[in-house]
């Protein structure tokens, strides 16, 4: 049974010749398996927990990671474990240590904590790593038994790149030994160079303006790969915080894994940063990739999801020959830790490994607590009740908060000075998730929990630069939420069953009312059905009637700029991208604020429709709210047969 030492000097052995890789079988004479594994996007999920909801999960945690850490080591008769990245900032736990608990010279971040404990061979930073600061920064890597390298973002630039003043090492080279397949020792040196995508100085201008500099990722790697071929380095690696965009480079971009594969002596990619896996049918028919084979422009590469939910792996067949370490051949694979069935339900495939916990276990409960306690407190209770008839709080905190982000983000731009509007749904409307499906969350304190009441999925925010008549567009398709009424109909039915609520955006910034009397333009799928349909009447900015061709930002998500539902001015008129999740612009929303005020604005309503009366469903705990809602004619009538309460609105 071949054995070898692993990095920290310890025997390892394999758990015997049927778990082996097919390299580690077919390695001859100065022929060496080694097994590079890969972790990226951790965004501090150490347990299998989400925080927002306060209960367990089976889709994330370091903790079921290294739990086949070691049987991925055992495959192979080589191995390292390196981090792709965001791994400091991204749920309740980082932001605990970084707002109430803090970090002291000699303190460790659990994440670090967890890693240590694994054994990581190398880590690089991502675009999260600086939401804290770089003071929080710096004490935190200073525990890591690992070194965090990045060659893009520095104190100082010079001249040249190697000329920077660095703000952690650019690269490092790892001098290890591998075992080939006779069993004998041979020296390698491994070159591990990192990159973040240089937006950081946008997202985080106030932490970095003044304190620290980027540079391009792919010049950065022009520069210094060379220097690390001079120095001796084997094979390199690239720890790249960069999704995979386009394959043509351009300068400053944020997504460079393609052009910076394609930099002489890099011969590894690990990439991360987009929350997605490759290789998979996700990027099929990508130029520059090749899914069957796992490359990146030609290099071998792997993107390994996110907050842990899976291992990337790439095995690498090299050969010694009288100039060092030459890539014969590699296998490339992105292991999951669970599995989704078609019914979308969960099957854990790993269990937890047991030190992470152990090693975490006192801030995890720190964390809990933390969650459950109040970072702010609201002045009126967050409902989503009557979301769909008419303005609402819980919608109404998040536009606000969406729109508090993305002034921030806009300043210093070219977009500076462009009126910002926000879009935002419910998402808790009842509907298929049954008469109790609604946000409720009392006037008092707001804890970081209840937010997933407010925002239910991990979307990211983003903002999109449109006109006037996209605007109105926009609102078009979102109107699509009602039914048609005959003026002078009595208990009409009001909302389409068809019509999934988290479409139903409200855009406040204008004021417009909603024509019942006309069809709606678009169908369900977001075609346009009804060229000539007109529902949005009176749409006003500032006042005054809106200009279609006033230019526009609209706050919103990845989903919908991406054009997810199909709205008029989505899908190519993304300005920003922001690194940031919708929950957590909430909760620095709520935490900045102290006590929010997300009383609805009521800037949009039902175009009056004399003698007309309309029915709707909603929960019936929402009746206690009813008379909230301004200058509305509501008149409760009964209970359905699925249990929701009746309202009839006189329109």
């Amino acid at each position: 049974m071949p054995l070898h030492l692993n990095r920290r000097g310890f025997l390892a052995s394999t758990a015997g010749f049927l778990a082996l890789h097919p390299f580690s079988l077919r390695a001859a004479a100065n022929q060496a398996h080694l097994r590079i594994m890969e972790t990226t996007d951790l965004h501090v999920h150490v347990h299998p927990y989400d925080y927002y909801a306060d209960r367990p999960t089976d889709t994330v945690g370091l903790s079921r990671v290294a739990s086949i850490v070691q049987d991925i080591r055992d495959e192979a008769t080589n191995s390292i474990l390196l981090d792709n990245g965001d791994f400091l900032q991204g749920n309740p736990m980082g932001d605990y240590i970084a707002y109430e608990r803090g970090m002291k010279d000699g303190d460790m971040h659990p994440i670090i904590t967890a890693m240590n404990v694994l054994g990581f061979d190398g880590s690089t930073l991502g675009n999260h790593e600086f939401n804290y600061g770089l003071d929080f920064l710096s004490k935190t890597i200073a525990g890591a038994e690992f070194p965090v390298v990045c060659a893009n973002v520095v104190k100082q630039t010079g001249a040249s790149p190697r000329e920077d003043t660095p703000l952690v090492p650019p690269y490092v080279i790892l001098d290890r030994s591998l075992t080939d397949g006779a069993g004998t020792t041979h020296d390698i040196r491994i070159g591990l160079i990192g990159f973040v995508p240089p937006q950081v100085m946008t997202w985080d201008r106030r932490h970095l303006e003044g304190n620290v500099e980027a540079r391009d990722i792919v010049a950065a790697a022009r520069a210094w790969v060379p220097q690390l071929r001079e120095e001796g380095a084997d094979i390199v690696i690239a720890l790249a915080h960069t999704g995979i965009g386009p394959a043509e480079a351009t300068d400053g971009m944020e997504n460079a894994a393609i052009p910076l594969a394609g930099v002489d002596g890099i011969d590894v990619i690990l990439t991360g940063h987009s929350h997605l896996v490759f290789p998979s049918p996700t990027y099929e028919d990508v130029p520059g990739l090749d899914v069957a084979n796992g490359t990146i422009n030609g290099k071998p590469g792997v993107m390994g999801g996110f907050w842990g939910s899976h291992m990337g792996l790439i095995d690498l067949m090299l050969e010694r020959d009288g100039s060092g370490w030459r890539v014969l051949s590699h296998d490339i694979e992105a292991r999951p830790i669970f599995e989704r069935a078609e019914d979308r339900s969960i099957t854990p495939l790993v269990g937890d490994y047991q030190p992470v916990l152990d090693a975490t276990q006192k801030v995890h409960e720190e964390t809990l607590a933390y969650v459950r306690r109040a970072v702010g407190n609201t002045d009126a209770p967050l409902h989503s009740y009557f979301a769909l008839v008419a303005d609402d709080p819980s919608v109404q905190v998040v536009s606000n908060a969406q729109r508090w982000y993305i002034e921030q983000m806009m300043q210093g731009t070219e977009h500076e000075g462009i009126p910002i509007l926000s879009a935002a749904a419910p998402f808790k409307a009842g509907g298929r998730g049954g008469p109790d499906y609604y946000t409720d969350v009392p006037k008092g304190p707001v804890a970081i929990k209840n937010v997933s009441d407010l925002y239910l999925y991990p979307n990211t925010v983003r903002a999109v630069r449109v006109t006037g008549d996209q605007v109105k567009g926009w609102l078009e398709r979102s109107a699509g939420m009602f039914n048609q009424v005959e003026p002078g109909a009595t208990d009409a039915p009001l909302l389409n069953p068809d019509f999934p609520s988290y479409n139903f955006d409200v855009i406040d910034g204008v004021t417009y009312q909603i024509d019942l009397s006309e069809p709606a333009m678009f169908d369900r799928e977001g075609n346009v059905v009804n060229p000539d349909a007109n529902r949005i009447r009176d749409l006003r900015y500032d006042g005054q009637p809106i200009d279609p061709d006033q230019e526009f930002i609209i706050a919103t998500n990845n989903y919908r700029a991406g054009g997810g539902g199909s709205f008029p001015g989505t899908g190519d008129t993304i300005i920003f991208e922001g690194p940031d999740t919708n929950r957590d612009v909430i909760v620095r929303y709520i935490v900045q604020q102290g006590t929010i005020n997300p009383k609805a604005d009521f800037n949009w309503r039902f175009a009056p429709m004399e003698g007309t009366s309309v029915i709707f469903e909603t929960g019936p705990a929402g009746a206690k709210y009813s008379d909230s809602l301004q200058d509305m004619q509501l008149e409760e009538v009964g209970t359905n047969e699925d249990g929701f309460a009746q309202f009839r609105l006189m329109l």
